[in-house]
């Protein structure tokens, strides 16, 4: 039964989801039509709307970016493909290669999201190559479902800005939060977040190897498309000019590496474990300069991982655009993420608001896939409600915290960079992502409903 429930979802997927840049424009015509009906405002509203929040992502577009090129560039390096290498020869059968995948992304999901999202999608290629039988598509997407956890992580974005305090948090909230802010020990290390979190971590790895398909059924890949290609070939020394020599020159690259590493460390010590995108494609940059040795193999490597990166070019700008028509307000302050919130406010009670919190989140971050801009729209509504209701402050952040990483397993913004190392695309993987969305979306629920902070 769950196997053809399973194959529904492939086959679902596989018939109705186009191209990501496709589903990107249908959701934009949606959200255009929506504000008109929703909002009453004028065609000419919304696209103005559209327009202005059309280059808003470019700083995170190509932040994006670079976590996509950088994390290939440093993981295609001799030494670490050789780690990986190593750890993928562990698994002999394809329900231990899903388990040890999925595990392995959640974890580091956990530690930090763009580390996760790069470093499980290259294990899950390093992993089709040494085992036998198992499906390219369960793997890749269990590789990916790992970044479900992420905002319950190290690297969440809402409880990182909810502990930081200050002016902001407070004018985000509407007073709820002074400017002390609230530490991560009642968000990230809270008890009910730290259940929920054990729960996925435990049992992912579970639900995607019993979705691993018949052997009459899977879909494996040639592995000779997985072999590295145009190789880097060494120059013979004597034929060098001298730009030949400083190109490859191993002591330009251990000078500059040694500069990055210097403020890696500097970082560390006055920020202490705080990860944000910019220290993460520092350290991808540097230990990538450093490992391949010379600046000639680095930028070889380089133009390689960059041929993956143009979907994201292209389509954050849209996807910022929809945002834009999203929280562009009528003439009465209202928008269409400022009524979807509204909504489940209304019909919430303090038993049930965590959990309607959360699937509001979900549906929101469908349309503003990012984790600022819906704590952004957000937070000024749930969280004065959750107070009137009785609700812990710091729950009902991490129901939308919960929310905004949940419908991540069928958006496929977040899996452009797993999907562009992996050469797959959103329909080969998000029919089984349906799955983990529905089996997670329950015990997210259950657990901000019946489990205190």
């Amino acid at each position: 039964m769950f196997k053809k429930f399973t194959n529904g979802c492939v086959n679902l997927v596989q018939n109705y989801l186009p191209d990501p840049f496709l589903f990107c424009i249908m959701i934009t015509f949606v959200i255009f039509l929506s504000g008109i009906v929703f909002t009453g405002q004028g065609p000419i509203d919304m696209v103005v709307h559209w327009s202005g929040g059309f280059w808003s992502l470019l700083a995170f577009a190509m932040q994006m970016a670079l976590v996509l090129v950088l994390g290939h560039t440093f993981a295609s390096a001799p030494s670490f493909k050789k780690l990986l290498g190593r750890m993928a020869k562990i698994p002999k059968k394809p329900g231990q290669a899903i388990l040890m995948v999925t595990f392995i992304s959640s974890i580091a999901c956990l530690i930090n999201w763009g580390f996760g999202l790069v470093i499980g999608a290259i294990f899950a290629k390093e992993l089709a190559k040494e085992v036998d039988g198992v499906d390219y598509r369960v793997l890749i997407a269990s590789a990916y479902s790992g970044f479900l956890l992420w905002h319950a992580g190290l690297s969440g974005s809402i409880p990182l800005t909810l502990a930081s305090g200050g002016e902001t948090v407070v004018s985000a909230t509407a007073g709820v939060i002074g400017a002390q802010g609230v530490p991560t020990s009642e968000t990230i290390f809270s008890i009910s977040n730290m259940i929920i979190v054990g729960v996925l971590v435990l049992t992912l790895p579970l639900l995607n190897k019993a979705m691993h398909p018949t052997e009459d059924k899977v879909v494996t890949i040639d592995r000779s498309l997985l072999k590295d290609e145009d190789a880097f070939v060494e120059m013979n020394r004597g034929e060098m000019t001298p730009a030949d020599k400083l190109e490859n020159s191993k002591i330009v690259s251990l000078l500059i590496s040694l500069m990055g590493f210097i403020y890696i460390i500097y970082y560390f010590i006055n920020n202490g474990f705080n990860l944000n995108l910019d220290i993460v494609n520092f350290i991808f940059l540097f230990l990538a300069i450093a490992l391949h040795k010379t600046p000639k193999r680095f930028l070889h490597a380089l133009g390689l991982a960059a041929k993956s990166a143009g979907p994201i070019m292209l389509q954050f700008p849209f996807y910022a655009g929809i945002i834009g028509m999203m929280t562009g307000t009528n003439a009465d302050g209202f928008s269409l993420a400022i009524l979807i919130s509204n909504f489940f406010v209304s019909i919430s009670t303090n038993v049930t608001f965590p959990m309607l919190s959360f699937l509001s989140a979900g549906i929101v971050n469908f349309f503003i896939p990012s984790g600022g801009g819906q704590w952004a729209v957000q937070a000024p509504i749930m969280m004065p409600a959750g107070e009137a209701l009785g609700v812990n402050p710091a729950k009902t952040a991490m129901a939308i915290a919960w929310g905004d990483a949940w419908t991540n397993m069928i958006q496929p913004f977040w899996a452009l960079p797993a999907l562009g190392i992996a050469g797959l695309g959103a329909k080969d993987i998000m029919g089984f992502c349906i799955v983990d969305l529905l089996y997670s979306g329950v015990i997210i629920s259950m657990g901000l409903m019946f489990i205190g902070m």
